[in-house]
């Protein structure tokens, strides 16, 4: 499978400074809002069911987390949805813990039946979205990407979209062809929301008009080379997240080009 020309990815988001409209989760609410701001995107967390589809078709791209989820959170994602639907917006969803409860798997269905553009999700999210495993151990996953790689392919051809699964190494895939993007550090599994932040970046290249495959490859690309520039300066996890945003801000599409590990798989 040819990978997408990242080449121009970074100027190309920056120059659109794309609107993205998230409906997340309270504990990554900050960090993936600072990430977008670094990254050249505009982030807005309008939460309200009565006001999410009115600004929905304002914004370039939506992101639907199910990190924290209540059930107005929940009511607003329905609402927000099908209003970005309507207005052509593409849209993520990030599974958080999907197998860890009936309403959060329940929650997940009903979204997935809506045709959101990308998925992303760690290796459990995506094989018990996938109906491949049950149950799960919150927002960590207890499997290796590389073990949810076909439910993901199965995935994606069942829901029509671009399904990414996160781990040490990544991975997207149509439902035929599949990437592997083997950039990042282990310091990303040492402060929260680096997973919910890949999803944010993928929806701001969505909002920059990359299609789901380049989009998702693009932000996970991004994320995994801005770590490892973050990690030659970063002593430990706190200063790591800064070091994090840093990168995300000076990151330029030459360096992303020459870093990127992006391979057929």
């Amino acid at each position: 499978m040819t990978s997408p020309d990242l080449s121009s990815a970074l100027s190309r988001l920056r120059a659109a400074a794309p609107l993205v409209h998230n409906i997340t989760n309270q504990v990554v609410a900050n960090i993936t809002a600072n990430a977008l701001l670094a990254i050249g995107a505009s982030p807005a967390m309008v939460l309200a069911e009565e006001e999410v589809g009115e600004f929905t078709p304002k914004a370039a791209a939506l992101v639907v987390n199910l990190g924290t989820l209540t059930a107005p959170q929940r009511a607003s994602m329905h609402v927000a949805t099908e209003a970005a639907i309507e207005a052509g917006i593409p849209w993520i969803l990030d599974p958080v813990a999907v197998g860890a409860t009936a309403f959060r798997l329940g929650t997940a269905h009903s979204l997935l039946e809506r045709g959101p553009s990308v998925i992303r999700g760690n290796a459990s999210e995506i094989l018990a979205l996938a109906g491949e495993v049950a149950g799960g151990k919150g927002v960590d996953s207890a499997h290796r990407a590389e073990a949810a790689r076909e439910a993901a392919r199965r995935l994606a051809r069942r829901s029509g979209s671009v399904v990414a699964v996160t781990g040490a190494t990544d991975y997207v895939t149509d439902g035929t062809g599949m990437l592997a993007i083997a950039n990042g550090h282990p310091l990303l599994t040492r402060i929260t929301g680096t997973g919910c932040t890949a999803t944010a970046l993928i929806g701001a290249f969505l909002g920059a008009g990359l299609d789901g495959m380049a989009a998702a490859t693009a932000g996970l690309a991004v994320l995994g080379v801005a770590a490892e520039e973050a990690a030659q300066r970063a002593t430990a996890p706190g200063s790591f997240q800064v070091a994090l945003l840093d990168s995300l801000y000076t990151l330029g599409d030459a360096a992303l080009a020459r870093q990127a590990r992006v391979s057929a798989a």
